[in-house]
């Protein structure tokens, strides 16, 4: 074997003993405590869906004792099953899944009832009414749930309650389990509401990590950390998108619910955030993918300039410190229109990524002032127009 060989050899066998070494302490530490922080965040997710857990099995349980006991139905299996199923959707769909449920359902169970009361059970009679089941839904104008519903219904009719001439009764057994569903809606957790809140707080907080990252890269020049910050901004958006799904369940929980009423200018402020908040992270984006490229060519950015991201992070972290204490950030304006003004300066030794990165700053304190309560127009009124800076003014 010629030495190449012998070495290629040797650096194999080498790398073949390091997969097969022994677990050091610090390899079991470095386990055990993966498998703490694993077994801690799955407790916190089921400590945080409890109460929809406890919520479901109640309300299956109301479901059942009203069909069963108040109602005298024998076996009133739709009740709960409906009842969970609808707690199991989101507030927001509530009211129209619940309805499309009940519907699938009655559609489902009337024509497989009345297809066993003629023809009985068996294989081919599954397809029939399966298909006929379904049939009739999309005829009505059902969505994808409520047409699977009424498949899945008429197939529990043929097989497993197959007793002819209970239509009507089933039917009302998943009104019932509906209308259970409804009434639970209106005991809601206090958590949709607070989650918007946080959520945007979180995303104001990425906003001025970014925003602290970026300044790093441009003054040590380390392209690696611009290229990882840029990929970052642009993950920011999964951040905003969550956002605004619990934007959207926080309305919809106090629409739904009289007890939580009273909280909706809150949730609805917290919903008119969203607005800037996206425009923000849109500015954001050009501007990281700006100071990269000024990373990867070495082209050298203004030091006041830097000075403004450096205000301009220190001001979103307390934007979010206000919301994540549930207030509107008002104290942020002063910080803010100070970057304004100071932005107004424009270096003549700036190149195009300097000017690029001082008009998304610009454009990003218009859309912060607007996260503080201030509509468009005194947002703009608080960021002058730009001046040329001279040797003289220095």
């Amino acid at each position: 074997m010629s030495p190449d060989g012998i070495t290629r050899a040797r650096a194999r066998f080498r790398r073949g003993a390091a997969r097969t070494r022994t677990p050091t302490s610090q390899d079991l530490a470095r386990a055990a405590a993966r498998s703490r922080q694993e077994a801690k965040a799955r407790t916190a997710r089921m400590v945080s869906r409890l109460f929809f857990i406890v919520q479901c099995g109640l309300g299956a349980a109301a479901a059942w004792w009203v069909a069963y006991d108040l109602l005298g139905h024998a076996r009133p299996f739709f009740a709960p099953v409906t009842a969970i199923i609808s707690l199991g959707l989101s507030y927001g769909q509530r009211l129209r899944r619940v309805g499309e449920v009940m519907l699938g359902v009655a559609v489902g169970v009337f024509v497989g009832d009345a297809f066993v009361h003629f023809f009985g059970s068996g294989t081919w009679q599954i397809v029939v009414v399966v298909v006929l089941s379904m049939s009739v839904a999309g005829l009505l104008g059902a969505g994808m749930l409520l047409t699977t519903q009424a498949g899945v219904q008429s197939v529990i009719v043929t097989t497993l309650v197959a007793d002819p001439g209970y239509a009507f009764t089933r039917w009302l057994d998943a009104v019932v389990g509906g209308v259970i569903a409804l009434l639970f809606t209106l005991v809601a957790p206090a958590a949709p509401l607070r989650r918007p809140r946080q959520q945007a707080a979180l995303v104001v907080a990425e906003i001025s990590e970014i925003l602290t990252d970026t300044v790093r890269s441009l003054r040590e020049g380390d392209s690696d950390l611009a290229s990882a910050t840029l990929s970052r901004a642009r993950d920011s958006e999964s951040m905003l998108d969550e956002a605004r799904a619990l934007s959207a369940e926080g309305v919809a929980v106090v629409r739904l619910s009289l007890f939580r009423r009273r909280h909706l200018p809150g949730v609805l402020a917290i919903a008119d955030l969203l607005e800037p908040l996206d425009r923000a992270i849109r500015n954001l984006r050009v501007l990281v993918r700006r100071a990269a490229i000024a990373t990867w060519r070495e082209e050298p950015v203004p030091t006041a300039y830097l000075r403004l991201l450096e205000a301009l992070a220190e001001t979103t972290t307390d934007i979010s410190r206000e919301l994540a204490e549930r207030r509107l950030p008002t104290h942020a304006r002063v910080g803010l229109h100070r970057i304004g003004e100071a932005s107004a300066v424009l270096d003549p030794s700036s190149g195009l990524s300097g000017e690029v990165m001082r008009a998304q700053i610009r454009s990003m304190v218009v859309d912060l002032l607007m996260l503080t309560g201030l509509p468009l127009e005194e947002a703009r009124d608080m960021v002058p127009e730009s001046m040329t800076h001279t040797a003289d003014e220095s």
